[in-house]
C-alpha cells in the first residue's frame, strides 16, 4: 500500500494558469484532490512542461526530502514576516516556488549540461543524481554501477577503459589495440562523485570527456553522447584530496547547495525505515523520459524566446565587473584578467583606482569579470526556467533566479571591498547565491535610474549597424561616423569610467571601425 503511495504522481495540471490546449480545465478543487494513481493517463497526454514539473513535484513530495522555496515566484506582492534578532526575512510567496535543490538539478537534466551538487555526507546529493538516471530511463543497478567514485587510486584506466590484453602482447601498431571502454561513457547521465578526491592527471581525462564529449586512450577516440552531467563535493571551495583544476571547474555550468534536513519531516524517514522503501526504487514509470522526448525538450528550451529589453538589463549587468581601470595602458586591456595574467597583486591595483564611487560601482565586489561560456549557461537556464514554468519567454524573475547558481563558481568576490563592510552586508561573504542576486538587483536599480529602456545611444547606434551595410551611401556612412563621435565626446565629458560605460566605449570604438573600413572599400570601388 505505501509502495503505491510512493509511486503516485501529482495531477495534471500542475500550473493551472500555464495549460494550453488538450488539457483539461482546471477545478479549484484539484489543488486539494491530492495525488492521482500512477496509471493515469493524464500525464501521457500532458506536453514535456508538464511531465517534468509532474517529475519535479514528485521528487520534493515522494523521494527528496526538501521543504525548502528558495526559488521564489510572486506575481502579487508577498507578504512578509522578520522574525529574530537577525531580523530575518520570511517570504511568503504568492506565486508556484520551488527548491533550488530539486528543481536546478532538473533543469540540467533539460538541458544536459553539468551540475555540481556541494554539501556534507548525507544530505542527498548523489540519490538526487541517482534520480535523474532513473528519469532518463535506466535501471536503478545499472545507474549505480555507472556511478563514478572519485578516490585518490583512480587511474585514467580506472575512469575511460582498458586495452585488451591480447591486442597489446601481439599488435604491431596502435590502431591494432582495441579498447574495452567503460560503459557509463555512452549514457545520457553521467554522475561523478566525489570529484574533487580524484587526482590531477585522471581530473584531466575526465576534463576532455566532460568539455569536448569524447574519451581518449592510446590514440583511440569513444564519442559520448550528449549528457546531463552531475558532479559532488563535500565542500563549497571545491578542495578535497586533490585541489580542483581550474579547467575542471569551468566546465561546470551550476553550482547547487544541498539544502539541510528539516527535522519536521523526520517521520517521513520513520515510514522508510519501517517499511524498507528506497523512493528510487518505486520511481513511477509515467515520468521517464525517452531519448526523443529529450531531444524534443532540449529544442522546445531553445525555442524560448529572450526579450531585447531583457537581453540589455543582462548586458548592463554583465558589463559592471571586468574593468581594472589601472591594469593597462591601452584601454582594451584595462581588465582584471590583464592583472590576472600578469600575477600582478588585484588588492594592490584596485587601491591605485580613484574617482569612482566604490560602494556604488558593484565592479569592486569582484575579483574577476564573467566569461562567455558562464553567459551561454545563464541564457540556457534561463530559457530552460521559463519552460518549465510553461512560458515561452524568458521574465526577469526566471533570469534572477537562475543567475545566482551559474555565477556561484565564476564570480570570485572581492572581500576587501568596501561593500562587505558596510553594516548588515558581512553576511554576503558567505552566502554567494544572495550576493549575485544583490548585485543584479543593484545592476537593474542603477539600469533603471540612467533610464536606459528610453535613452540609450549605443544601442541606437548598433541597432543601425546591424541591419547591416549593403548599400549605404557615403554621405550616411560619414554622419553615422559623426554621431559614433559624438556619442563618445559625451561619455568623454560627463561620466566616469565605470564598467558598463568601458564596455560603451569599446563598442562604439569597434563600430566607429566597421564604418571606416565600409568607407575605405567605397572609395576603393568607385
Amino acid at each position: 500500500m505505501l509502495k503505491n503511495l510512493f509511486q503516485k504522481v501529482s495531477q495534471a495540471p500542475t500550473r493551472p494558469q500555464s495549460t494550453g490546449g488538450g488539457h483539461k480545465t482546471f477545478d479549484v478543487a484539484d489543488l486539494y484532490r491530492g495525488p492521482v494513481d500512477a496509471g493515469d493517463t493524464s500525464a501521457a497526454a500532458a506536453g514535456l512542461d508538464e511531465k517534468l514539473r509532474q517529475a519535479y513535484f514528485w521528487i520534493v513530495n515522494q523521494a527528496i526530502i526538501s521543504p525548502h522555496y528558495d526559488i521564489e515566484y510572486s506575481p502579487t506582492p508577498p507578504q512578509r514576516f522578520q522574525i529574530g534578532d537577525s531580523k530575518a526575512v520570511v517570504t511568503l510567496p504568492s506565486g508556484q516556488s520551488y527548491s533550488s535543490f530539486v528543481l536546478m538539478p532538473l533543469l540540467n537534466f533539460a538541458v544536459r549540461r553539468r551540475c555540481l551538487l556541494v554539501g556534507g555526507p548525507g544530505r542527498g546529493k548523489t540519490a538526487s543524481a541517482v534520480l535523474m538516471g532513473l528519469l532518463a530511463g535506466y535501471p536503478l543497478d545499472e545507474v549505480h554501477r555507472a556511478i563514478q567514485h572519485g578516490q585518490p587510486q583512480m587511474t585514467i584506466s580506472d575512469l575511460l577503459g582498458n586495452p585488451l590484453p591480447a591486442d597489446l602482447i601481439g599488435a604491431q601498431n596502435m590502431s591494432d589495440i582495441r579498447i574495452s571502454w567503460r560503459k557509463w561513457l555512452g549514457m545520457r547521465v553521467k554522475i561523478i562523485d566525489e570529484y574533487n578526491r580524484i587526482p590531477t592527471r585522471t581530473q584531466s581525462a575526465l576534463l576532455t570527456v566532460l568539455a569536448d564529449n569524447y574519451a581518449e586512450i592510446l590514440d583511440h577516440t569513444y564519442d559520448c553522447p550528449d549528457a546531463a552531467w552531475y558532479l559532488t563535493a563535500n565542500d563549497d571551495a571545491g578542495g578535497g584530496t586533490y585541489q580542483v583544476i581550474e579547467a575542471l571547474r569551468d566546465r561546470i555550468d551550476v553550482t547547487v547547495h544541498a539544502l539541510h534536513f528539516n527535522s519536521r519531516f523526520v517521520r517521513d524517514l520513520l515510514i522508510r525505515v519501517e517499511e524498507g522503501l528506497r523512493p528510487e526504487q518505486v520511481m513511477p514509470r509515467s515520468l521517464v523520459f525517452t531519448v526523443s522526448e529529450m531531444d524534443a525538450m532540449k529544442k522546445a528550451i531553445t525555442e524560448v524566446s529572450l526579450p531585447s529589453p531583457l537581453r540589455r538589463r543582462l548586458e548592463f549587468f554583465t558589463s559592471q565587473f571586468e574593468l581594472c581601470e589601472s591594469g593597462a595602458a591601452q584601454i582594451e586591456y584595462r581588465t582584471k584578467d590583464t592583472v590576472k595574467l600578469a600575477g600582478a597583486d588585484f588588492a594592490a591595483i584596485s587601491a591605485q583606482e580613484s574617482g569612482r564611487d566604490r560602494l556604488r560601482d558593484l565592479g569592486t565586489q569582484t575579483r574577476n569579470g564573467i566569461s562567455v561560456r558562464a553567459l551561454m549557461s545563464a541564457l540556457e537556464f534561463a530559457k530552460a526556467m521559463a519552460w518549465f514554468r510553461g512560458n515561452s519567454v524568458v521574465a526577469i524573475d526566471d533570469l534572477r533566479n537562475m543567475l545566482p547558481f551559474v555565477l556561484h563558481d565564476k564570480l570570485a568576490p572581492n572581500h576587501e571591498a568596501p561593500f562587505f563592510d558596510a553594516p548588515g552586508n558581512g553576511v554576503y561573504r558567505l552566502d554567494r547565491i544572495s550576493w549575485v542576486r544583490t548585485l543584479f538587483d543593484s545592476a537593474c536599480a542603477e539600469y533603471d535610474r540612467l533610464q536606459l529602456d528610453s535613452n540609450d545611444p549605443v544601442a541606437d547606434l548598433q541597432e543601425q549597424l546591424a541591419q547591416g551595410l549593403d548599400g549605404l551611401e557615403e554621405s550616411e556612412v560619414r554622419t553615422r561616423l559623426v554621431r559614433i563621435e559624438r556619442v563618445l565626446s559625451d561619455l568623454a565629458r560627463s561620466a566616469k569610467l565605470y564598467g558598463h560605460v568601458y564596455d560603451d566605449v569599446l563598442t562604439l570604438k569597434y563600430m566607429h571601425q566597421r564604418y571606416t573600413n565600409y568607407l575605405s572599400w567605397l572609395r576603393w570601388a568607385r
